[in-house]
């Protein structure tokens, strides 16, 4: 009776047992048609799920073949809900004699972010602070009505409309920081939109490779000016921000953001009429623009990185970006995004917290030898124009003076 039970006891293990799976197999799965990565030890086949993936196939396929434990944390708060997705996914788990870690990473590296993450928790700096971002909205409020006044109380001359520019631009250049929240997607390589459509060479040649002769590069740090703020905002990111709302179905977000149009012609047309108003619209985004491609090219732009091939998520993060040291002014200019480091390495996390973990960061960094950068507003702005000239310079060397 007892050896009959034990044998049905067996059988039921064996039926529930899940295939197990090698590291050098799992790694032959990074393709675009053939896609695996591993979470927690478990193995899934995300191939036709990263088309609909919310964040892109850009972004969950940069860790096919890999370890995403640390990225999937980084970016689901709620891996409860996030988990539902992964269940029809799973088709098996590391064999047991495998390490956690693929390609040899630094297993320590990886034991000791975690163990932040967790402090960062228990710590509560996930947890939003509404009052900060109340007082936020209501510094855009009054911002807003110093223009509207400044043109109704002086006329809409052109000193009046020049301060009334300066002003919005300066409320929507803080309202962007939320935005630039809301689409962001952390560094594995350069984001995309900094290369903004083959106007610039960055790095490591990404497009000099291909000996792309649209414009002379080695120029790039005096038409950066003219070309890289006016195209990002006014056309590239307002158009991303739209669609991304649209895609994802986020119609409060949606209403919010038609919402400023609807104010800002309603407030403005009988001033200046419908073309004046349109040009004014563009002349404060085109300010907007300058602020906000200054302050995130600072901390991503000067970078020289190119695909960061099996580093962990901690050492990854501070590859790619450098942070500007704290003061009142820069945390205000910049929305907090001066600890780029931390908003990588955690962003989900509200930004009146990075301040609180950077410490922390930054002994992790002394611990295992990793460089923190950190910088001065002003060294880090005309880095920008030294890495531009840089990269252009290798350009001209590579491919014209051969």
């Amino acid at each position: 009776m007892g050896k009959g039970g034990n044998q049905g006891e067996g059988a039921a293990e064996r039926e529930v047992s899940v295939p197990t799976f090698s590291w050098e197999e799992i790694q032959k799965h990074n393709l675009r048609t053939d896609r695996w990565l591993v979470i927690d030890r478990k193995v899934y086949n995300i191939t036709k799920w990263s088309i609909q993936h919310p964040g892109g196939q850009r972004v969950i396929g940069h860790y096919a073949g890999e370890d995403a434990t640390d990225a999937f944390r980084a970016f689901h708060p709620d891996l409860e809900f996030v988990g539902k997705f992964l269940k029809p996914l799973l088709i098996g788990e590391l064999a047991p004699e495998e390490p956690s870690q693929d390609h040899g990473k630094n297993s320590k590296i990886t034991e000791d972010f975690r163990a932040l993450r967790k402090t960062a928790e228990d710590m509560n700096l996930f947890k939003t602070n509404h009052v900060f971002f109340l007082l936020l909205l209501a510094h855009i409020i009054a911002l807003e009505s110093i223009a509207w006044f400044t043109v109704f109380y002086f006329g809409n001359g052109w000193i009046p409309t020049l301060i009334t520019a300066f002003v919005l631009a300066t409320s929507q250049a803080q309202a962007g920081w939320l935005q630039h929240d809301y689409g962001h997607l952390s560094v594995y390589r350069k984001p995309k939109w900094n290369h903004l459509v083959h106007k610039f060479v960055i790095g490591h040649l990404k497009y000099g490779k291909k000996k792309l002769k649209y414009l002379p590069y080695n120029h790039q740090h005096e038409y950066f000016f003219l070309i890289g703020p006016p195209l990002l905002i006014p056309m590239y990111f307002q158009y991303q921000i739209i669609m991304t709302m649209i895609v994802h179905k986020n119609w409060v977000d949606l209403a919010w953001a038609i919402s400023y149009y609807i104010r800002f012609f309603v407030t403005y047309i009988p001033f200046y009429g419908i073309l004046g108003a349109l040009l004014f619209l563009n002349f404060i985004r085109f300010l907007e623009s300058h602020w906000f491609v200054w302050v995130t090219q600072m901390n991503h732009i000067v970078m020289e990185i190119d695909q960061e091939a099996y580093r962990d998520w901690f050492s990854s993060q501070l590859t790619a970006t450098c942070n500007v040291e704290q003061s009142f002014f820069n945390d205000w200019f910049s929305g907090h995004l001066n600890f780029q480091i931390e908003h990588h390495l955690f962003p989900t996390m509200p930004r009146h917290n990075l301040h609180k973990i950077a410490p922390l960061v930054k002994s992790l960094c002394a611990k295992h030898g990793i460089e923190y950068q950190e910088k001065p507003l002003l060294r880090a702005l005309l880095d920008i124009i030294r890495s531009l000239k840089k990269s252009g310079k290798l350009w001209l060397d590579a491919y014209l003076h051969k």
